[in-house]
């Protein structure tokens, strides 16, 4: 849909002249495309500034008059040119003190500064006079203004909105699974005020054909498949009986000497598997809002404090600076820098954001302070784009998040390219009570929000671990020395950055929110969310007990946040979600997809069913030999079992070649499928924070993984 405004082509004067008295020029009309909501109008006395805001213009400069004005939200927008022309901005001096200015980020994309003098745009406050710029754009160029500046257009400007097109129609980035972006990216169109399910563009408009070379194929949204008659059900990670495995016993993390509350947990920090030691690695908070420290262990289960050399005496991996908030720890075996496989940030007051690098996690470099972002702000790698991500906390919609990707993990700290990104949303539930420890208490329930986003790539897609907010506030839970209430959801992206979640919006791990439990609330993931371990997923997660007897107390000594340990739950590989068919079975067909390898796998658990698969090609039939009249039927529970017919296994003539796979099942559930490059069943795809058995975060070994883990 296009917004044009039909009055005369705007005259104004030059940059260099009178505005009352000079010789009027015409601009040429640009073409724009907005990523957010956008109005246009005429730019007259009474003008709405922000769609946001109830701020009008008291009167309008004789050299403005007659032109558009682009009236979007305060916060800032992004708008990509179709056609070349003339565009305008006004916002206030960037020596103007305490003024939201933007006049730097104008110059430094190319906008000219007009001498004329600056002018009240609206209300009284010195802070909001403004002086104009000026840029022609050209087609292509994209613009991206924040906090607070107002576009002016010259009459006849075609005005669009960005809409999600065929991914055959976009022009950005081609992605490992045939998605293929849009040249703007990363987006910008989230709507800070709507509360409704966020988009998932790929979902709406998949590629004709997907590539399936990298990683196990998981049915955790409608990417794939095509059609189907069979059920979707999301599953739950169960709690290890042994938890907690880790709890606070040194005098860091019992703050005895600090007089900080007890904790040993991730606040994200990071559990990974260092496959070039045999060892699991910790990186976690020892001491709430105090110590960043290391720990290992041989078996994911029983861990030893080293003592270091950073802070004599104590497992500290950074000596301590302010109070710290959270931190994250991303082990990079893919980088050329032995000096950076371990990157850190690290969000403390009152310094903010600082980010750091390490060859063994254990010695950092010094901080690089990042740029401006809210506490429990985080980092991960998308290993599929190759692009470091800040997962900022924003305030834009409730506790949201901000995105910020780059090529450079420490040149991207400046954040300076940040967008809105994910918030929760009108599916999240409230919590039964105001206050689920005391529920004969009365009160609204907080509306949900989205409190923290990790995310690790798993297999073919990013595996993203929501902390959903059900509160009460600080204050209250602050008087009762009891956590808030914080629990882990999950969502899939295949893009890395738009993410499909459950309908099914109960957590994934949830609180057991019962008194004296070491995970009464407050539960949250660390940075590697998970590892792979033989047929199992093991989640490392941190929860809050408490402490009723620390009433009243500051912040860092509050019972709010004490007694943090470390627990594990655990799922079936690739259990997130399965499609189901009882006993009178049912069918599942993909889209199309092409593949280089020539074996077909599954995840399958019918003992007491069976499940076969037809191969189909192009034009809708099923090919010879590849039947599932012809297929060995499976009727097992295995985490990795190989697909044959009565003629073989060998797809290898079908490598290149778009084919459906049509899955026929009955009394079972099917968790993935995949096709590997050999008889291993090797999914060369990612495996979050490692395993035992695998020779780094990707699969290459295959049924050999699986047997180690199990010996």
């Amino acid at each position: 849909m296009a917004f044009i405004l039909s009055h005369p082509l705007m005259q104004v004067s030059g940059a260099d002249s009178s505005s009352d008295s000079s010789q009027p020029e015409s601009y040429p009309a640009p073409g724009i495309e907005f990523f957010i909501p956008v109005e246009l109008e005429l730019f007259q006395k009474g003008a709405i500034l922000f769609l946001d805001r109830e701020y009008t213009a008291p009167t309008v400069p004789k050299r403005f008059q007659g032109m558009s004005i682009a009236t979007t939200s305060i916060d800032g927008f992004r708008m990509r040119c179709t056609s070349p022309g003339v565009v305008f901005a006004l916002t206030p001096n960037s020596d103007q003190p305490g003024a939201a200015s933007q006049e730097d980020g104008l110059i430094n994309q190319g906008f000219e500064k007009l001498s004329e003098d600056e002018f009240q745009l609206f209300g009284k406050n010195k802070i909001d006079r403004v002086s104009a710029f000026r840029k022609t754009l050209q087609k292509d160029e994209t613009l991206k203004v924040d906090k607070w500046a107002v576009l002016l257009l010259p009459a006849n400007t075609k005005i669009t909105k960005w809409q999600p097109k065929p991914w055959s129609e976009n022009q950005g980035e081609l992605l490992y699974n045939s998605i293929r972006l849009p040249a703007m990216w990363p987006p910008e169109n989230v709507i800070a005020k709507d509360d409704s399910p966020l988009p998932v563009p790929y979902v709406e408009f998949p590629p004709e054909n997907i590539a399936i070379d990298v990683g196990r194929q998981l049915f955790v949204d409608d990417f794939l498949i095509e059609s189907t008659t069979l059920t979707r059900t999301w599953h739950k990670a169960r709690k290890f009986e042994g938890n907690p495995i880790v709890s606070p016993k040194t005098d860091l993390e019992l703050g005895t000497s600090s007089g900080n509350s007890p904790m040993a947990a991730p606040f994200s920090g990071g559990v990974w598997y260092d496959h070039n030691d045999n060892r699991f690695k910790m990186w976690y908070c020892a001491g709430w809002f105090d110590g960043t420290a290391y720990i290992e262990s041989k078996d994911g289960l029983h861990w030893e404090r080293p003592e270091l050399e950073v802070v004599p005496g104590t497992n500290r991996i950074v000596p301590r600076k302010g109070v710290r908030d959270s931190a994250a720890v991303i082990f990079d075996p893919f980088t050329d820098d032995a000096a950076q496989r371990f990157k850190m940030l690290i969000w403390s007051r009152p310094q903010g954001g600082e980010s750091f690098t390490s060859a063994d996690g254990i010695q950092w470099s010094q901080p690089v302070a990042t740029g401006s972002m809210g506490d429990r702000s985080t980092i991960f790698f998308n290993p599929f784009r190759e692009k470091w991500v800040y997962s900022i906390r924003s305030g834009w919609h409730g506790r949201s998040r901000n995105y910020s990707e780059c090529d450079d993990f420490l040149a991207g700290a400046p954040v300076s390219d940040q967008v809105r990104w994910m918030r929760a949303d009108n599916l999240d539930l409230p919590d039964d009570h105001w206050f689920y420890a005391f529920p004969d208490r009365t009160g609204k329930p907080t509306t949900p929000s989205l409190y923290n986003l990790d995310a690790v790539a798993y297999e073919s897609l990013m595996l993203g671990a929501l902390a959903i907010y059900q509160g009460p506030d600080n204050g209250t839970c602050a008087k009762e020395g009891v956590p808030k209430l914080t629990e882990i959801h999950l969502g899939f992206s295949r893009d890395g950055f738009h993410w499909h979640r459950p309908d099914d919006r109960t957590p994934f791990i949830g609180a057991s929110r019962e008194e004296g439990a070491w995970d009464r609330g407050y539960l949250h993931s660390n940075s590697a969310i998970c590892l792979v371990m033989g047929d199992e997923l093991w989640f490392y997660y941190t929860g809050f007990q408490g402490d009723p007897e620390r009433k009243n107390l500051p912040i860092d000594a509050n019972g709010m946040y004490a007694n943090a340990s470390t627990g594990i739950a655990k799922l079936r590989r690739d259990g997130f979600a399965s499609v189901d068919a009882d006993g009178l079975g049912g069918s599942l067909t993909t889209r199309p997809v092409v593949f280089q390898g020539n074996r077909l796998f599954v995840n399958v658990d019918c003992p007491e069913g069976k499940l076969t698969v037809d191969v189909i090609n192009k034009d809708g039939d099923v090919l010879e030999k590849y039947s599932a009249e012809d297929c060995h039927v499976i009727s097992e529970n295995s985490t990795l079992k190989e697909v044959t017919w009565k003629e073989g296994s060998d797809l290898s003539s079908l490598a290149g070649e778009p084919i459906r796979f049509r899955f026929h099942l009955q009394n079972g559930r099917l968790y993935s499928f995949w096709v590997s490059p050999d008889e291993s069943g090797a999914s060369h795809g990612f495996v979050a924070g490692g395993g035992p058995g695998f020779k780094g975060l990707i699969d290459t070994t295959g049924k050999t993984t699986v047997a180690d883990e199990q010996e």
